[in-house]
């Protein structure tokens, strides 16, 4: 156990794993958990054709992987700062993303917690890929608002 108070035990990775691994969509793009700590997570996506828009001359990845990588990882991110992270739960009620260029490789999502309130959850994400040029480059960028359902709200 670590000493670190931004620190979330590997039994709640494993739970956050299991629970992608069990969710049709999200297991489809085969997320992964990189990085967990209290009010942050880092995911990553392998590139795949499947993720490839049509006719793209470049195999960029459609748009919407990127914005469900931005939605799903400040979900998570936010869940980190329950006092049980596994219970609770919590609804988008924005989500905003601008896309800054064509992804083609791999895709990185780091989400932060900006503020988690009694009720209301904000995050700012950045999603990066790595380019042709080799360098690992921003993608897209996002900002969410989600409302939190606390388990003492649930009582």
């Amino acid at each position: 156990m670590s000493d670190d108070p931004a620190h979330i035990d590997d039994d709640h990775v494993d739970l956050l794993q299991a629970f992608i691994e069990s969710h049709g969509f999200l297991s489809w793009l085969d997320l992964t958990v990189e990085e967990l700590d209290r009010g942050r997570i880092v995911m990553s996506v392998p590139y795949d054709e499947k993720l490839v828009n049509p006719g793209s001359p470049v195999g960029s990845i459609h748009g919407g992987i990127a914005a469900t990588l931005v939605d799903t990882a400040s979900g998570f991110a936010l869940r980190s700062t329950f006092d049980e992270p596994t219970t609770g739960s919590l609804a988008t009620t924005d989500l905003n993303v601008t896309y800054l260029r064509p992804a083609t490789n791999d895709l990185r999502v780091e989400a932060e917690v900006l503020r988690a309130g009694g009720s209301m959850g904000f995050t700012d994400t950045l999603v990066s890929s790595v380019a042709p040029d080799g360098e690992q480059k921003d993608v897209a960028v996002g900002r969410t608002s989600y409302r939190l359902f606390r388990e003492a709200d649930r009582e």
